[in-house]
């Protein structure tokens, strides 16, 4: 049994194809910023409080949008999950229901909406209300990461199926107006299996990912079908389908989490898609302080990219997130042991998080904060 993620993610290499593998770990062009991600919780050190009474059990709980996390932490949205374990994105909601973390269904999911829904008892919670604040107390946050098509129907059409579903938020990717270049994915003609889908748009097209040889067949799909010309003005058009509060994934910089916020953000991600779009970006950890200041609290602020341990999340909420995304390591769970693998990964999480707050002087999240960074 694996005792950390990384030896989770070497275990996963030998339940996966090579493609599949390839396709989860991969960065773009020389992943400068894939490893940069990694490196970049490594370089910021920690100045823990002593003497501080921590005997009690540590208390991990925390809220975001008004919605009840019992850790600070959310499976970031990553499509094609069916490619690591047959139960894909209902085995990995169902772990994170049990858990008590947040989920962000991806667009380009292998399991569809309403299926996911279904995993904790979501479907119908916004049919009993027009507020969609108003959660299920017994269910964790289960957000919709959005793509914004071509076809503005068919981006409707998504809209409205995850709020009649239950869901609670919109999380809209913005640093993806044309899919970054990922060379191993290039290299492996990357591609869907037989029987594999999407599954989210199966019933509105016959889109499928396309293939052509030398060329991934992802990079294709993004060319042909999503609309690389949205703006902020696109922001208020999308708010309009549904009264879920709007989520912005994909923010580097400042300036733009102030825009953000203008056009009605309810929350940021701050991230660089894993090191999978544009390589020698910034590492999403160290573009967190200067967002954190540009937000000044107007709305929460959460991160993603390179946390692979429960101190790199005590890091990131002493610099000021919410809450983080957790992204690849659940991949490697999903892949060596299914649910029980990705509750698995859940747990070193929370674990790892409860006892680098004690060593810190921490019995609460609300503890955290930025004097224990040094």
């Amino acid at each position: 049994m694996p005792i950390n993620l990384f030896e989770y993610e070497e275990l996963a290499k030998k339940h996966l194809s090579q493609m599949a593998f390839d396709y989860y770990s991969s960065g773009a062009w020389d992943e400068l910023t894939l490893r940069d991600n990694r490196a970049a919780f490594e370089r910021v050190k920690l100045k823990p409080r002593v003497l501080v009474d921590v005997s009690d059990n540590r208390n991990l709980s925390t809220s975001i949008l008004g919605q009840s996390l019992q850790s600070p932490l959310l499976v970031a949205p990553m499509a094609f999950q069916c490619l690591a374990h047959e139960e894909g994105e209902i085995a990995t909601a169902r772990a994170a229901n049990k858990a008590g973390v947040g989920m962000i269904l991806s667009t380009m999911s292998t399991k569809s909406i309403e299926e996911v829904a279904t995993q904790g008892n979501y479907s119908d919670i916004n049919s009993s209300s027009n507020n969609s604040s108003s959660n299920n107390s017994n269910n964790t946050p289960r957000w919709f990461q959005l793509y914004i098509h071509k076809d503005r129907d068919l981006t409707s059409n998504l809209v409205k199926r995850a709020y009649a579903a239950g869901y609670n938020a919109l999380c809209l990717t913005v640093d993806a107006p044309v899919l970054g270049q990922r060379e191993r994915d290039r290299r492996n003609e990357f591609t869907l299996p037989a029987g594999l889908n999407l599954a989210n748009l199966a019933s509105i097209s016959d889109l499928e990912i396309p293939t052509e040889h030398g060329e991934s067949g992802l990079l294709l799909y993004f060319a042909q079908q999503l609309d690389p010309a949205i703006t902020w003005e696109d922001l208020a058009w999308l708010r309009s389908l549904s009264p879920l509060p709007l989520i912005v994934k994909g923010i580097l910089r400042g300036d733009d989490a102030r825009r953000a916020v203008e056009y009605g953000a309810k929350a940021i991600v701050v991230s660089n898609h894993g090191g999978r779009q544009l390589d020698g970006a910034i590492a999403s950890f160290d573009a967190l302080p200067e967002i954190i200041a540009a937000i000044d609290s107007q709305v929460p602020v959460l991160v993603d990219g390179g946390i692979r341990r429960g101190v790199d999340i005590l890091k990131a909420l002493a610099l000021g997130a919410s809450g983080v995304l957790i992204g690849r390591p659940i991949l490697w769970g999903l892949a060596v042991g299914g649910e029980a693998g990705v509750t698995h990964v859940l747990e070193i999480l929370r674990n790892e998080l409860s006892v680098a707050m004690a060593l810190c002087g921490c019995s609460r999240i609300q503890d955290i904060d930025l004097s224990l960074v040094g």
